[in-house]
């Protein structure tokens, strides 16, 4: 089946007013294109979600710094749209800049709170505001019963579930599992930008998240310990950050689940992931 691409918030009003007239449950997965298999895990979530599901993409502006790769950022629409034909996507949305900030981006944005300062929003420190604003104006065009994100941007993730629910926006959020390969990478975007020899050394982030996770019987330092042990011990990776934390990204408690986080550059690409830990538990 082959989606409905629309271009503006006309267009996507007339593709959804059958299903907002049926009070039909709409899912949606917003994404900045370059879409893998990832996202395709997140639209196979929305089609059991929704009677309709919609894709958007867009490379948002506001979310990229100074010196960051927005003109880089890889865009490949054609494929990305036969990729949405496959997971039976019904509309996709495709709108220009004009069309999300028709007054320019420097208008009413969305303050992410203190835990948009922590750990991504620390090192990009306008990031989050981009993507809560751009968010919140796709969720008011969209008007999703649920959207659709990956674990991957896990601080992303919990950033729209407090906006969400801060602003009582009628929108369900799901989080989706990191969809790797076969040898623990996490799937992105970013990944194309790797080099062979690039692309062997970037497994060291997963396989240190996963020491870490399978240390979670020690305790924080012991977590702690495994996953830098993986990463000094690696060639070619540059430690942006390592972090654990509660699932909330406030400080870990001493037992239960936390989050392990950690970013590195490998070559002059930035890759992040994250898994999650069971303190004080014997993994299984």
């Amino acid at each position: 089946m082959e989606p409905s691409v629309v271009r503006t918030v006309a267009q996507l009003d007339d593709a959804l007013m059958p299903s907002r007239l049926a009070s039909s449950p709409v899912a949606y997965v917003p994404t900045l294109g370059a879409l893998h298999d990832g996202h395709a895990s997140l639209m196979r979530v929305a089609r059991r979600l929704g009677d309709v599901v919609v894709a958007s993409i867009f490379v948002n502006p506001t979310q990229f710094g100074p010196g960051e790769d927005l003109q880089k950022y890889p865009r490949s629409l054609d494929a990305d749209l036969d990729m949405c034909s496959r997971e039976n996507v019904d509309i996709v949305y495709v709108p220009a800049v004009e069309t999300i900030y028709p007054e320019g981006t420097q208008g009413i944005t969305i303050d992410p709170g203190p835990a948009g300062d922590l750990l991504e929003g620390q090192r990009r420190p306008q990031h989050f505001r981009g993507v809560l604003t751009v968010v919140a104006k796709l969720f008011a065009m969209v008007r999703p019963s649920h959207a659709v994100f990956g674990e991957k941007d896990y601080q992303q993730l919990v950033l729209v579930r407090a906006m969400v629910h801060d602003l009582c926006v009628a929108t369900d959020i799901v989080g989706v599992p990191t969809v790797r390969e076969p040898d623990g990478l996490a799937l992105s975007s970013r990944n194309r930008f790797l080099d062979p020899v690039q692309r062997l050394a970037a497994t060291a982030l997963a396989r240190a998240l996963f020491a870490g996770q399978s240390a979670g019987s020690a305790g924080a330092e012991g977590v702690m310990s495994a996953a830098r042990a993986v990463l000094e011990a690696s060639a070619g990776v540059e430690v942006d950050y390592l972090a654990l934390t509660a699932p909330d990204l406030s400080e870990p408690v001493e037992h239960g689940p936390a989050r392990l986080l950690g970013a590195v550059r490998v070559g002059t690409t930035r890759l992040i992931d994250n898994v999650s830990v069971s303190l004080g538990i014997d993994s299984p």
